[in-house]
């Protein structure tokens, strides 16, 4: 990763914080002039993490060296950021190794074979960190497709988003926005942990020029998990149905576990159950 791409995570997080987010025992040096851009300002964070305002202001032009470990925990602790978020700042600044190998893992566990089975009557699949869908029960291909028609490249959850959207998919309110900042997050973290996967870099590209969804989200260094997000499916035989969108990761196995549910009693949740 280089030094820019930690610069625009350091300058993104800090505008999205106010001084109102900063708690009690924190200490702002004092206002010397009227807020004209969003966020804290450098010279805040610099004091909130007790680092000059002259390295930090260098972290954010790419031009200081990479923080220690120590200036790392004061800039994520000053900047509020989740774990997600933290571990991110860590890849970003060269604090953590990259996965072994250079892309997605290929081989699903046997474990998430077996739960994928265990889920009767709830639509589920299995997808790596590129969100290449790698596995899947009965409901699942019943509810959206048969996977076993699409070739590997179109077995992706994000291609497979656009593809089927006029005639599939469509989205909830705002759940299309959500779907994708979810997935940028998603591919964000990836990125970081795998950085000599050429095929996740040209996806990353084919999604950002395709989904202006995608391409905020990813410029805005979204790396928070949403794990769950509503969608509205259009189903050629069910019909209109509201379903609620889960993923579980599956830790240490770079694979993740995503499910459809319906609100228990309602019309959805009748439809799926005939599944």
């Amino acid at each position: 990763m280089s030094s820019q791409e930690l610069a625009v995570f350091l300058r993104r997080r800090r505008e999205e914080l106010r001084p109102e987010d900063v708690p009690a025992e924190g200490t702002l040096p004092p206002g010397r002039r009227a807020r004209r851009t969003p966020g804290l300002r450098r010279e805040e964070i610099a004091a909130l993490a007790q680092v000059s305002v002259s390295y930090y202001e260098r972290l954010e032009q790419a031009r200081a060296p990479r923080p220690s470990a120590q200036v790392l925990v004061a800039l994520a602790t000053a900047l509020q950021l989740t774990e997600a978020e933290r571990d991110h700042l860590a890849r970003l600044a060269g604090q953590a190794l990259p996965a072994e190998n250079g892309g997605a893992p290929e081989h699903v566990p046997e474990g998430a074979q077996q739960l994928l089975g265990k889920l009767d009557g709830i639509p589920a699949y299995i997808v790596n960190e590129r969100q290449d869908i790698v596995a899947w029960n009965a409901a699942a291909a019943a509810l959206i497709t048969d996977f076993s028609r699409l070739t590997p490249d179109e077995r992706n959850v994000t291609r497979m988003s656009t593809r089927f959207r006029d005639t599939l998919c469509t989205g909830a309110p705002g759940s299309e926005s959500d779907f994708s900042q979810q997935t940028a997050a998603q591919l964000r973290a990836a990125g970081a942990r795998h950085p000599a996967d050429n095929v996740l870099a040209q996806l990353i590209n084919e999604f950002a020029t395709h989904d202006p969804d995608f391409a905020s989200s990813w410029r805005n260094h979204a790396v928070r998990p949403m794990p769950s997000v509503r969608k509205s499916l259009r189903h050629p035989t069910l019909g209109e149905l509201e379903i609620d969108r889960y993923i579980l990761s599956l830790p240490g196995s770079g694979f993740s576990l995503v499910m459809y549910t319906a609100e228990a009693g309602s019309p959805s949740a009748a439809a799926l159950k005939s599944l």
